[in-house]
Formats: structure tokens, C-alpha cells, sequence
């Protein structure tokens, strides 16, 4: 089993910075990837950003060269730096931890993100 604890979501305004932390705990060891969806009201879930255990990243397109996601492996958290954030950034931001194939298996309890204008 895996435990996830996010933290560092809240208001901000359109061209700010927020920066979302996951903390991992439990059988970290069967990780092989790890990252964030997020869904706004009456939208269907997105797949934001993900870092695999090798440290590979990608992003969705909405997000490119705005979003980093990182990682401390000593503190076995990953990271989610948002920088220049939009109305439409605005959503409920869940960590997801994945041990095989399938595209998640564990869940973080979600933060709310709003960007306002």
C-alpha cells in the first residue's frame, strides 16, 4: 500500500505561482510513476503532469513550459511547480501514485486550486 499527502493548494491570481507538494509513504519502493490529474467543475478529469521512477516527465499540452514537476527521492515527495496560472487552471489537483500498467492505483486526497481574475 502507498500513502499520499498533498498540500500547497489556495487562491491565487491569473499570472501567479503556486507550488503543490506529494508526499509518498508506505511501499514507495513499488512506484513506478507518479503525478497529478486535476478536474474543474463540470469537466472531465485531465492528466496534468507525470515523473516516472526513472525521472522521465511529460505534460499535457495545456500546461507545457508553465508547469515542472519534480521530485526529492530523500523525501520521497514530487513536486508541482505552477508558474503564470490561468482562470482555467482552476481545478481540484490530485496526486496519483502508479505500481504497474494500469494509469493509477493510489490517490492523494486532493487541494483545490482558483485563479482569479
Amino acid at each position: 500500500q502507498v500513502q499520499l499527502v498533498e498540500s500547497g493548494g489556495g487562491l491565487v491570481q491569473v499570472g501567479g505561482s503556486l507550488r503543490l507538494s506529494c508526499a509518498a509513504s508506505g511501499n514507495i519502493f513499488s512506484i513506478a510513476r507518479m503525478g497529478w490529474y486535476r478536474q474543474a467543475p463540470g469537466k472531465q478529469r485531465e492528466l496534468v503532469s507525470t515523473i516516472t521512477s526513472g525521472g522521465s516527465t511529460n505534460y499535457a499540452d495545456s500546461v507545457k513550459g508553465r508547469f515542472t514537476i519534480s521530485r526529492n527521492n530523500a523525501k520521497d515527495t514530487v513536486y508541482l511547480q505552477m508558474n503564470s496560472l490561468k482562470p482555467e487552471d482552476t481545478a481540484v489537483y490530485s496526486c496519483y501514485a502508479a505500481v504497474g500498467l494500469a494509469p493509477y492505483d493510489y490517490w492523494g486526497q486532493g487541494t483545490q486550486v482558483t485563479v482569479s481574475s
